[in-house]
């Protein structure tokens, strides 16, 4: 299999530690430079006609896109380490934790990067700096729902480790790096904690 990923790309990384923390080995790392617009380019569009990274090259050529997709691939594929739920009940609870992660903080984070960051002008065009801000302002409104979450489990999807905590930890390094986002420094102390606790796994130092 070959995993196209790009360096720094949030939703990449959230397949990469998925990976990790499944423990899968001999699965190809394609590295597309998003800087160079080698996602446009197209060879690229050939695999994946919205030009977008993540995606997954199975070994009978086949082509999967979208991060959530790919990882549910992964999971059946390799049932070890479960990280989606085992059965209907605990699947439903893990997706919606991870929907709402997704939705309301993972995407709030990246739309407000998407329109505020000037590295990122030349791949989001037209930027509009409004909308970036007030999507900083909603997605914090998710992290004190998160807070007060983990204030009363240790997971964000309950008692274990899921893919609902890579989704939220991707999300929160993606806003680390580019938004100076620290939600200890905002109040939110049991997020903090728990970013501080997932950051030691070592899933979350794994190269993409």
């Amino acid at each position: 299999m070959k995993f196209y990923t790009s360096t720094r790309a949030p939703n990449p990384r959230r397949v990469a530690m998925f990976i990790a923390e499944k423990g899968l080995e001999g699965i190809e790392q394609v590295q597309i430079d998003i800087g160079a617009c080698q996602h446009r380019s197209a060879e690229y569009l050939a695999k994946n006609p919205f030009g977008r990274v993540p995606a997954l090259e199975l070994d009978d050529g086949r082509i999967l896109c979208e991060t959530r997709a790919i990882c549910t691939w992964l999971d059946g594929h390799a049932p070890q380490n479960n990280l989606m739920g085992m059965d209907y009940d605990e699947r439903a609870f893990i997706e919606m934790a991870d929907r709402r992660v997704e939705l309301h903080l993972f995407l709030g984070i990246a739309n407000c990067v998407r329109h505020t960051h000037p590295g990122l002008a030349a791949l989001e065009q037209p930027q509009f700096a409004d909308y970036g801000v007030v999507q900083g302002e909603k997605m914090r409104e998710t992290a004190r729902w998160l807070d007060a979450t983990l204030a009363t489990q240790p997971f964000v999807a309950g008692q274990r480790f899921t893919i609902a905590d890579i989704t939220a930890f991707c999300a929160l390094e993606f806003g680390r790096g580019l938004m100076k986002f620290r939600p200890g420094a905002e109040g939110m102390t049991h997020l903090q904690a728990w970013r501080d606790r997932i950051a030691e796994r070592p899933s979350a130092a794994v190269v993409y």
